[in-house]
């Protein structure tokens, strides 16, 4: 099996798919473009992709950028003369504003996976990218932060600390922007100095405040500690924090009941068949994986529904529910998700199991 750095590795394709609507063919052409990189059994992962693919009737064709902005843009100018229906990326920001203009030009959407860069569909209205995102939004993490906690928190003593990074103050200041919206007050607002061997003093003063829920900005290996020291202090803290805890502690594990507000684990959540296709390869379709499979079959589905109504695809894909292995998914009228992404998790001893929002 391959390891992590390999399984998510990322890739460059074209895909080819065909759908029958109202008794004539409709051939989908769909670019999916993202940078190679070149390692060892990184061949194996995308030879893997394209047996999977081919199962849905799409025929896949890697194309190696090497993580190389001029290559992106010559793949994306390569699949605009080809006259593909949509093209699906996963590259840096800057490479795909680069490359998205001549998809302009052309009325070809394309639609992004794993990019958060908030500024590529906030100013839509002015660039004019018919650009889409399949993932979250930079602000989604801290947004889900603040509207999670305070509904769960609402009758609780809480508290908000963070580490004094950006990540850290961004997240505790939302949380705290929106407790104070809802007509809630924390009992203590501090900042914490990160990387230390313990956190008593700062347990000592959240627990003289009669906290008894604490978010904190920070890394996993710093509310790991956190927990750990609120326990043996019988301080009867609940402590929660963002998507950072899905990085496995260090030799201080969770505390038991920890909250974790984070993207959900694509291969808990997906379909059980596609999952058991990648099995059957040896791959494990972690990282962006199943989205860029999922932006496909979007793709497949939006160039589908355009030629049943005869509107512009752009429309066929704002919107619209779509069903895909990751899950429903509907794009709001700027390009986004029209729903959040991040859930609300639990640590029980052993993983994160996710909660029902409430």
């Amino acid at each position: 099996m391959l390891n992590r750095s390999i399984r998510r590795v990322v890739f460059a394709a074209t895909a080819v798919a065909a759908a029958s609507l109202a008794g004539s063919a409709l051939a989908a052409k769909v670019a999916v473009i993202t940078p190679y990189m070149a390692q060892p059994g990184t061949q194996a992962y995308v030879e893997a992709f394209q047996d999977v693919a081919k199962q849905k009737g799409w025929d896949v064709n890697v194309i190696d950028t090497q993580n190389d902005v001029a290559a992106v843009i010559s793949r994306i100018q390569d699949m605009v003369t080809q006259k593909v229906d949509a093209i699906v990326v996963n590259v840096d920001p800057s490479q795909i504003t680069a490359g998205l203009q001549a998809a302009k030009d052309a009325n070809i959407p394309v639609i992004t996976v794993g990019v958060r860069t908030e500024s590529l569909t906030d100013r839509r209205a002015k660039t004019g990218w018919p650009v889409y995102r399949l993932g979250p939004r930079g602000d989604d993490e801290r947004n889900a932060v603040a509207a999670k906690l305070s509904q769960l928190w609402r009758d609780d003593l809480f508290a908000i600390v963070d580490d004094g990074t950006i990540y850290g103050r961004e997240m505790a200041e939302t949380f705290r922007a929106a407790a104070e919206q809802a007509a809630l007050k924390p009992v203590f607002v501090d900042t914490f100095r990160p990387q230390l061997d313990n956190q008593i003093g700062l347990i000592g003063r959240l627990k003289k405040a009669g906290a008894t829920k604490v978010f904190a900005g920070g890394d996993g290996d710093d509310i790991a500690i956190m927990g750990r020291d609120a326990a043996q202090l019988d301080a009867g803290i609940t402590f929660a924090g963002g998507e950072n805890l899905r990085t496995p502690p260090g030799d201080v594990p969770y505390a038991a009941g920890t909250l974790m507000i984070a993207l959900p684990e694509w291969t808990e959540v997906a379909d059980p068949k596609v999952v058991q296709a990648f099995a059957a390869k040896n791959i494990v379709p972690d990282g962006y994986t199943l989205p860029a499979y999922a932006a496909v079959e979007v793709a497949k589905a939006a160039l589908a529904g355009a030629e049943s109504s005869g509107q512009p695809l752009a429309g066929a894909l704002a919107g619209h529910d779509f069903t895909t292995a990751i899950g429903t998914i509907r794009f709001d009228e700027k390009g986004d998700l029209s729903q959040n992404p991040f859930r609300l998790f639990r640590f029980d001893g052993t993983h994160f199991v996710p909660l029902e929002d409430k």
